[in-house]
């Protein structure tokens, strides 16, 4: 079974081809090919995936390539985790929005839908050259914005693409944890978009475990969310929201924060990044052992602003393994083999959240079978949560229009009506400052 990842030569890529080499079933990826447009980028990747095939048998053959129609031709699954504009793209999506005293997080307010304006046109691309080259193959993507890119994709592809994210995944593990569950037992209850989603529910054997947390405060601000939000908020929520509410649970706060940080997030990752990818030019460079230690201080900082913000602390070392790659090799194997599984995926709604359109992508429980992803019946969210999810929804919207018409009269109407936007002036500078440094953005007009 042959595997294509673009966004081959990005810094996670070993997580995935980490998660491969566990399988040894009947019908496993045999065959990797890494899409890339920087050849030094795959060649660094390459090395780290060679160390880690060094001791495995049958290790799934890996090939390179910066040419894209040759890595989709023939593919089964496509792996789509690419970053158009780069790391210092993110660092701008940051600093303009910062300026403008407004959030520049990249999948969340200002800076994420300039990073949805510019990648909506190449993820667009690349659906319809999968529907041409490889229409049998299934699409997985964790290209952010992911809900926002998975819904451009899927107007050319269906439902034979699918988002995924690892923030629901921690989500779950951590509340199973304290809750003394096996994760693997454990029914999640979480509705949303992705990076806008609440767990409402934790059934293990049929009984729902959460209001036992959220009676317990000691319990409750014992992990990463308690912490984060505080229990009197996680109780008066009712949920346990995804991290990424954070953001508009606490703006004020934590755009403070970031505009009183040293570094922004993207720069930092950008200047980390650089130095690993720099490194792995050295013919003697320890590839794996070098990956492991970025990869490890990369994890630690993750959303440190926020914690600082809350007084969190640092991060539990049981949330630094990331997760992403595991969905997507239990969902390669659900189809590959029908597997039936439960996931929660980014999906079309069909009709499970009655507020949203039938194609409008969500993020949600789904059983998973060689036919593909099934969202699962959900109870309604509540009103303030109902309220935000169309609201977010609605600018996506006003994106994907945008990115398809070019107009920049449209460009400007989805950063005027985010929530974390709160004036029509702020909204048309944004389109300024970010077309100033985007030259992907140069077809709006």
């Amino acid at each position: 079974m042959k595997l294509t990842i673009l966004g081959g030569g990005g810094f996670r890529v070993p997580l995935v081809y980490g998660a491969l080499l566990t399988d040894r079933a009947e019908g496993r990826v045999t065959e990797v090919v890494l899409h890339d447009l920087d050849d030094s980028r795959l060649y660094a990747v390459a090395k780290v995936l060679e160390e880690q095939a060094a001791r495995v048998p049958d290790a799934p053959k890996v090939t390179a390539t910066t040419d894209l129609d040759e890595a989709l031709r023939g593919a089964d699954f496509v792996f789509s985790a690419i970053r158009v504009g780069g790391l210092e793209g993110r660092a701008h999506d940051e600093r303009v929005a910062l300026a403008e005293g407004v959030l520049g997080q990249e999948t969340v307010g200002a800076g994420g839908i300039a990073y949805g304006l510019r990648t909506v046109p190449v993820a667009v691309d690349i659906a319809r050259r999968v529907a041409r080259l490889a229409p049998d193959a299934w699409v997985i993507n964790f290209t952010n914005p992911a809900g926002l890119v998975t819904e451009a994709m899927s107007r050319h592809l269906g439902d034979r693409v699918i988002g995924i994210c690892d923030s629901p995944v921690g989500l779950g593990r951590r509340i199973a944890r304290v809750l003394g569950a096996d994760p693997k037992e454990a029914w999640i209850d979480y509705v949303g978009l992705n990076h806008l989603g609440w767990v409402r529910g934790l059934r293990v054997a049929g009984r729902d475990e959460l209001p036992r947390l959220l009676a317990d405060p000691d319990l409750l601000g014992s992990f990463e969310e308690g912490k984060l939000f505080g229990v009197d908020w996680l109780r008066s929520l009712g949920a346990i929201p995804n991290e990424y509410l954070h953001y508009y649970y606490f703006n004020r706060e934590a755009v403070r924060a970031y505009q009183q940080a040293v570094k922004t997030r993207g720069a930092f990752l950008a200047d980390q990044q650089a130095r690993f990818y720099e490194e792995m030019k050295r013919p003697d460079a320890a590839a794996l052992t070098t990956w492991d230690r970025t990869r490890a201080e990369r994890e630690a900082t993750y959303m440190a602003e926020n914690r600082e913000t809350a007084g969190a602390g640092e991060r539990d070392a049981d949330d630094l393994s990331g997760g992403y790659e595991k969905v997507a090799l239990a969902l390669m194997r659900a189809i590959a083999r029908d597997e039936r599984t439960t996931l929660i995926l980014n999906v079309r709604n069909q009709g499970t959240l009655s507020v949203l359109d039938t194609d409008a992508v969500i993020e949600v429980p789904c059983l998973v079978d060689a036919n593909g992803a099934h969202p699962v019946a959900v109870a309604p969210l509540p009103e303030h949560a109902t309220g935000l999810v169309c609201a977010v929804k609605g600018v996506e919207r006003e994106v994907l229009a945008a990115a398809e018409s070019g107009s920049r009269a449209t460009a400007v109407k989805a950063f005027a009506l985010h929530p974390l936007v709160d004036s029509v002036n702020v909204a048309r500078r944004l389109v300024e400052g970010y077309t100033d440094v985007h030259p992907g953005l140069a077809y709006l007009k």
